[in-house]
């Protein structure tokens, strides 16, 4: 579907909280080299699937780093899907673009 950068707690509500599709949000830095390696599959997700994919810059604003630490990011990249408004999975680390499509595939069915 698409992807989006966020930085504020009220586009977080309504892209993450508020969809009706699971969702993939990615928190991340610009310091990150493993943050920025994942970036082109998270855009490939969004650009060949059903699901959006938000990226959170952990330090990009108070909001940002205030939404990091209130999901427990305490190391990057660190991925969740989001289905309902609540967390249903958490991915820390590197992963292949099908285990991320798999895992909102899942957050679907639940």
């Amino acid at each position: 579907m698409a992807l989006y950068n966020i930085t504020n707690r009220q586009e977080f509500e309504e892209k993450v909280l508020q969809s009706a599709n699971p969702v993939l949000v990615d928190f991340w830095a610009t310091w990150c080299p493993p943050c920025r390696a994942m970036a082109p599959i998270l855009q490939q997700i969004a650009d060949e699937t059903n699901f959006d994919v938000i990226k959170i810059d952990t330090e990009a604003s108070g909001d940002s780093s205030e939404l990091a630490k209130e999901y427990r990011v305490q190391g990057i990249p660190n991925m969740k899907i989001f289905a309902g408004g609540k967390e249903v999975q958490e991915l820390i680390g590197m992963r292949p673009k099908q285990v991320l499509i798999d895992a909102l595939e899942k957050a679907v069915k639940k």
